[in-house]
């Protein structure tokens, strides 16, 4: 079965609301393709070696959580821009993406697949736009929430600051959200989970008392795209397959 890129269009929005959302660069259909779409890819990224592999896996349409355009970025067509650009225009693929739309999502989202990932129920949000999620789990100590994190995601995190601490209220923001610390130490989490750690958060977990865990912008962020694609291939009744292109960060 096939649908109109349209419809596809339609569907993403109408359960992602990217309306709701200020974002970083725009939301929905990026790159246009074909006029039908019964195949769709799912990704991360629209890397090079996605759009590649949607290519070899004949997909219409590509649906991933970090897209090509982002505010204040050169707006020249050249370099890796162009080499992308060039593949999809030249299969006539269409690229959709959702960036905080993507990660909000109450069930399919990357905070909310991440959270089932780790065994953990939000009961409340934090943060720029209500994107962090903060809910309640038991460990003897902060270490242990280290240990679950590295063990389910399969690598090797980043954890500072008070690890002995016991732990009642964990809080996660996927992905670069780092910034968020503050607000989940307001928020009363005993520790927080994101992908990425810069200088001043070292510091902070290490002044408040609370721990701070790095566990990889990538591997924070692979859960809500599949996960949302899904949903619509289903009730589309389209095909769809989640592509994982390895990335260490």
């Amino acid at each position: 079965m096939s649908i109109s890129r349209q419809q596809l269009l339609q569907a993403f929005d109408g359960l992602l609301q990217p309306e709701r959302f200020k974002d970083y660069g725009p939301n929905g259909l990026q790159v246009e393709g074909r006029a039908q779409v019964s195949r769709i890819v799912s990704g991360v990224t629209a890397s090079k070696a996605l759009i590649e592999a949607a290519i070899a896996a004949r997909a219409d349409a590509i649906f991933v959580h970090h897209g090509l355009f982002w505010r204040g970025q050169d707006g020249r067509i050249t370099g890796w821009m162009k080499q992308r650009l060039q593949l999809l225009l030249a299969h006539d693929i269409n690229l959709f993406a959702y960036h905080l739309p993507l990660d909000a999502h109450p069930q399919l989202g990357n905070n909310a697949q991440l959270g089932r990932v780790l065994g953990w129920r939000a009961d409340g949000q934090f943060g720029e736009q209500a994107l962090g999620c903060i809910g309640s789990a038991v460990y003897p100590h902060a270490q242990g929430v280290a240990d679950h994190v590295a063990s389910s995601l399969g690598r090797t995190v980043t954890a500072v600051g008070n690890l002995q601490r016991p732990v009642t209220r964990v809080a996660w923001c996927t992905g670069g959200a780092q910034g968020y610390f503050e607000s989940a130490i307001a928020a009363g989490a005993d520790v927080y989970v994101t992908g990425e750690i810069s200088e001043p958060q070292a510091h902070l977990a290490r002044e408040m008392g609370v721990a701070f865990i790095a566990a990889g912008h990538h591997a924070t962020e692979r859960y809500g795209a599949p996960a949302v694609a899904s949903e619509v291939a289903h009730s589309l009744e389209l095909e769809h397959e989640f592509i994982e292109i390895e990335n260490p960060a």
